[in-house]
């Protein structure tokens, strides 16, 4: 089943429930779908590692938000975007944790011999095909320059 399909069960059981926080939230992901689906100009679904980057954009969103929304002491609009976070979530696969991202990244390091932080980008570019849907950049980031110094 397509994610734009699950997505349409969801909003149904979310407006019976009347959860207004997860219909917000999966309207948001439904109308980005469908905006991604447009861009590409094609009647076709979009393919499942386009909904993963597009379900991790709208997570960062959500994060960066209730971020700002913290740092400037509003607790009141922090609580619905990190609802809406975690009703996000619950689409993604599985994250992975930081030691995994760890050891994954450092099968990348051996495998092709890299060392030194001028090779930043070279492994950032193949740890982030071979990662991509199961962590952020920025936690692959993190570990790569943890691992390079």
């Amino acid at each position: 089943m397509s994610l734009s399909t699950t997505i349409m069960e969801h909003i149904k059981d979310a407006m019976r429930a009347k959860d207004t926080v997860a219909l917000e939230a999966l309207r948001a992901v439904k109308s980005a779908l469908l905006l991604a689906q447009t861009e590409s100009g094609a009647k076709e679904e979009i393919s499942e590692e386009e909904e993963i980057k597009l379900l991790q954009r709208l997570v960062k969103q959500r994060k960066d938000s209730a971020a700002i929304y913290t740092e400037q002491g509003r607790a009141d609009l922090a609580e619905p975007e990190l609802a809406q976070l975690a009703v996000i979530e619950k689409f993604l696969p599985a994250q992975m944790t930081e030691s995994e991202v760890e050891a994954a990244v450092a099968k990348i390091l051996s495998e092709n011999g890299l060392s030194g932080m001028a090779a930043m980008g070279q492994v950032m570019g193949i740890a982030s095909k071979a990662l991509a849907g199961k962590t952020d950049g920025k936690t692959i980031s993190t570990v790569v320059k943890k691992l390079l110094a």
